[in-house]
């Protein structure tokens, strides 16, 4: 695509209105700083929806003095996200967690990517932050991801793309964000911003971690049953092509690479469970 046309393109959708969309529970700890980012950025016009599943903290009092409508839904991130979507009136669509930071370019390279590559999505890479020994395994571990497709998902959407695929699967609580995004890229390779999302991992607590992996593993299978080709791309594998490409920068950090593996494991085990004796109560957090 030439650089005329592609200048053309951002003409015409550089004045569209994006929505932000946020699911919520319980996100009184990072909410703030999550609204605040999206409110920092270099594009416009936003609007931030949020949608909140019957926090029991201060999250929704948060979001009302940040967000342009919060909404009450449930049962699931899925369905959140579904009905932030439906009530949003964006041309574009932008799906972000309650504990996501946007660097303040993110949107619009978002936006001037759709217009340069006319893709029916966008994926965003990320970072992530937070204390602790575990917590800076995460890092470690994401920062191998960066421009794997069988690791990253699309979070931004043309609003017409997304009704046309039917959002997100409701059945789905986890790999839901790969099965939208290998729907809508239908085999092919999705462009990526070069403006980052850091995730707030927080003090990462092995408990509820893998709690909320054992969660997502009740929902795994039917995942697997939809994207065959795709079974690789479970986020709990131990071994991903991703450790074997960045092998150099996992041996500088011996230990940490210990941990991840010794944390892959766990996932594995605790999605497996989940797997095997079905959905259980929504984690907290």
């Amino acid at each position: 695509m030439g650089w005329p046309v592609i200048a053309q393109n951002l003409l015409s959708v550089s004045a569209r209105l994006v929505s932000v969309i946020v699911p919520t529970r319980n996100s009184a700890r990072t909410i703030a700083a999550c609204l605040e980012s999206v409110r920092a950025q270099t594009y416009r016009p936003l609007e931030v929806v949020v949608v909140d599943n019957g926090s029991s903290d201060s999250t929704v009092a948060i979001a009302a003095g940040l967000a342009d409508r919060v909404e009450a839904f449930g049962p699931e991130r899925s369905a959140q996200r579904n009905h932030g979507a439906a009530v949003a009136r964006g041309d574009y669509l932008l799906f972000i967690d309650s504990d996501m930071r946007l660097r303040p370019e993110v949107v619009a390279d978002c936006v001037a990517t759709i217009a340069a590559t006319g893709a029916p999505g966008v994926i965003i890479p990320e970072t992530s932050i937070g204390e602790g020994f575990w917590a800076r395994c995460r890092a470690l571990e994401r920062s191998c991801y960066v421009g794997d497709d069988s690791v990253e998902a699309a979070r931004f959407f043309p609003c017409s793309v997304f009704e046309a695929s039917g959002g997100y699967d409701e059945a789905l609580s986890g790999p839901e964000d790969w099965d939208l995004s290998q729907r809508v890229a239908a085999g092919r390779s999705l462009p990526r911003t070069k403006a980052m999302i850091d995730h707030d991992e927080g003090r990462l607590g092995l408990r509820d971690h893998l709690a909320k992996k054992r969660y997502y593993g009740a929902t795994f299978r039917r995942y697997l049953g939809k994207q065959r080709s795709s079974m690789g791309r479970a986020g709990v594998l131990i071994i991903r092509p991703a450790y074997l490409r960045n092998w150099r920068r996992l041996a500088e950090h011996p230990i940490l690479t210990a941990g991840i593996f010794g944390l892959k494991g766990l996932e594995l085990g605790a999605a497996a469970l989940g797997v095997l004796t079905g959905r259980r109560r929504q984690p907290t957090v």
